[in-house]
């Protein structure tokens, strides 16, 4: 019963996807409602499923429905359910750097850009690698570890193992708080001085330990130059 110009698809393909809402982007994945409801409908009670900490514009609340979730919803079939998770994964990948294209890390800041997308949907601790050349250029990026939502475990040989592996110089080590505050822990700190410690007897340099949370970080490195210089 919508105009022809107010349709998802028709609006996307006259006027551009950054003019559709949340609701019409997502009826455009569920393409078709029930005898009840529209898919835009349908789309709006996917979105009353996000919590009451989740802002009205925020999207990633959508990285942690299920599913089964997703199934709970009437007019949301399995295909549909799949569909929309598929969807979600494709944004975090499309936040992944472009291997063709030469990145240089300098700072947390250069960190931060390139990983916060990724890291702050995760629910659980995740502990990146970022292997560099001498001129801080990244080489590859390597999953060290997976824990839980307030702990990841690692050890030196798994920091070590891939730049001994392909004789690269410099490191940074990445990992996320899911709790969404980046403020690096008294374990944080440790560890990081632990692997540190190790790098140093290889001669790999590494250049920083950066905590993700929700749109922001901290960088170990000051932490521990603050230290020294105290």
């Amino acid at each position: 019963d919508l105009p022809y110009s107010e349709r998802p698809y028709e609006k996307l393909e006259m006027y551009g996807a950054e003019m559709l809402s949340n609701s019409e982007l997502l009826a455009t994945i569920i393409k078709s409602g029930t005898k009840e409801k529209t898919a835009i409908e349908l789309a709006q009670e996917i979105l009353k499923m996000k919590n009451d900490f989740t802002s009205n514009d925020n999207m990633k609340f959508l990285q942690d429905i299920s599913i089964q979730e997703f199934m709970q919803i009437k007019g949301i079939g399995k295909v549909k359910a799949v569909q929309l998770k598929a969807i979600c994964e494709l944004a975090k990948r499309m936040s992944r750097p472009i291997q063709e294209v030469q990145i240089r890390i300098k700072t947390a800041y250069d960190v931060a850009g390139l990983l916060m997308d990724e890291l702050r949907f995760e629910k659980r601790e995740i502990i990146k690698e970022l292997i560099l050349n001498t001129k801080n250029v990244l080489l590859r990026i390597v999953d060290l570890s997976f824990g839980g939502t307030d702990y990841a475990i690692i050890e030196p040989k798994d920091v070590l193992t891939e730049p001994i592996k392909i004789g690269a110089p410099r490191i940074i080590l990445v990992h996320n708080h899911p709790s969404g505050d980046p403020r690096p822990s008294h374990q944080d700190v440790l560890t990081t001085r632990r692997i540190m410690e190790a790098t140093e007897l290889v001669g790999i340099k590494l250049i920083d330990h950066v905590v993700i949370g929700d749109d922001k970080y901290e960088s170990i490195m000051s932490y521990i130059k603050k230290d020294r210089k105290e």
